[in-house]
């Protein structure tokens, strides 16, 4: 049971939205930590530190890289072979620092800012002769060639600059609508957490962690629900958004959300397919060891457990693009999931570094917002800091409720056109790589030098 409580947290926190995720999950908590705050308060800090401290370097070693190449400075000396290896998965190609601009693109041929790809050069010479490759066209909120990480990550966050009124409209109205529903479940419906002796030792106490564990996990499977529910209507109108910003053209809330309707039902069955697929790896993993039982049984169950992990994770890279293939490309269910398969294939580790580096931003902004909102909320509610630590909390009322909400609120605002943005970049990103997608969006652009041939 504990190890099916650490898999199921596991796969929350990928396949679910983190903001709907990170306050439930604090507030489920807290009297499991109010238990153990005293024996991992110091390594949990210490892994924290480090862990922003890795986000921090790469990111600057990223955009270091990026400026360096900006400016025309050839970076060409060889990086340590760990940094070498995180680089490639983040798409710098054979050891050398060659990030976005410049080198070669599909299948080795020159990228859409060399030459071959560009407009032809005017009568009478070549214009840009001696200046170097001429840029990628851009439109809209991302360069039309092959993207890096930060182009990546930038372009998701500039659909929200470009198209503020949209999107903060859209998030909003979503992000209140679920949490008003999630304050009502969480007063009315939700049985209360269970009560916690302070001064339990040894054996009880862990047992007493893992009922409140337990608990919570419960509690989180209507949350779910209703993150599901948000993330469906997000994520179809944020992808029809993203299409146009790329393009450079604008788009109304009206026209987006009329673009994305027919396409909510195959988008829904999507988003219940993958936690039902994941659901179903983990079970096929531990059943063997759960119908065995004894310490055999435990000690299968757990080689099961972390095997069926390592194939969901897998499996949610290889069809992390479904979505935005379903959307844009008006495919069906079974092909867009054929269709991100194809897309991802010789490029997983590239996806899942740049997905895993966007959960974790998206985590952690959630969670920054998240935790003053919880704290304030508690001392409104009880009174004080010290009922987190006596064993008294067995209630939320209606302050924690909504202070708490207030802040999920502002956090899915947040980090629900984060999320959408980055998948729908990489699928554009991995097409620009594999199908030429950049001349494409060029010609629909009508920029010029892009014509079709007779038009």
């Amino acid at each position: 049971m504990r190890l099916l409580g650490v898999v199921a947290l596991a796969i929350s926190a990928l396949a679910g939205d983190a903001a709907a995720l990170a306050l439930p999950l604090a507030r489920g908590l807290l009297p499991a930590v109010a238990i153990a705050v005293g024996v991992v308060r110091g390594l949990l800090r210490r892994v924290l530190l480090l862990l922003v401290r890795v986000v921090l370097l790469v990111l600057l070693l990223v955009r270091v890289v990026l400026l360096l190449r900006v400016l025309g400075v050839g970076v060409r000396r060889r990086v340590p072979l760990p940094v070498g290896l995180l680089l490639r998965h983040l798409g710098v190609r054979g050891g050398r620092v060659r990030v976005g601009l410049g080198g070669r693109g599909r299948g080795g041929r020159p990228g859409p800012q060399q030459g071959g790809w560009g407009p032809p050069p005017a009568p009478g010479g070549n214009w840009n002769s001696g200046w170097g490759p001429a840029p990628a066209a851009k439109p809209g909120v991302i360069p039309l060639r092959p993207l890096g990480v930060g182009e990546i990550l930038d372009g998701a966050v500039s659909t929200m600059r470009a198209h503020w009124r949209t999107v903060l409209g859209l998030t909003l109205t979503v992000a209140v609508i679920t949490q008003i529903a999630d304050i009502l479940v969480q007063r009315y419906l939700l049985p209360d957490p269970p009560e916690i002796d302070p001064d339990a030792t040894g054996s009880e106490a862990i047992d007493q962690a893992f009922d409140s564990l337990r608990s919570s996990m419960l509690s989180l499977l209507p949350i779910g629900v209703l993150a599901l529910i948000g993330t469906l209507f997000v994520t179809a109108v944020l992808t029809v958004v993203i299409s146009r910003s790329v393009l450079g053209r604008p788009v109304t809330l009206r026209e987006a959300w009329a673009e994305a309707r027919p396409r909510l039902l195959p988008l829904l069955g999507l988003l219940v397919l993958m936690p039902l697929m994941a659901g179903a790896v983990v079970g096929i993993g531990v059943l063997p060891g759960v119908l065995i039982g004894s310490d055999a049984g435990a000690a299968l169950a757990g080689l099961g457990g972390l095997a069926a992990f390592v194939v969901v994770i897998w499996l949610l890279v290889q069809f992390s693009l479904a979505a935005p293939a379903l959307m844009l490309e008006r495919q069906s269910l079974t092909k867009s999931l054929r269709r991100s398969a194809k897309l991802v294939r010789g490029s997983w580790w590239r996806i899942f570094g740049i997905t895993l580096l966007t959960l974790l931003l998206t985590f952690i902004v959630s969670m920054i917002i998240a935790i003053p909102f919880t704290v304030i909320g508690t001392l409104v509610d009880d009174g004080g800091a010290g009922s987190l630590f006596s064993g008294t909390v067995s209630d939320f009322g209606w302050p924690f409720l909504i202070i708490t909400g207030i802040g999920a609120v502002i956090g899915s605002a947040i980090t629900y056109p984060i999320s959408a943005g980055v998948a729908a970049l990489l699928y554009i990103d991995q097409r620009i790589r594999r199908e030429a997608l950049d001349l494409d969006l060029a010609r629909a652009a009508n920029l010029p030098g892009y014509e079709t041939p007779g038009s």
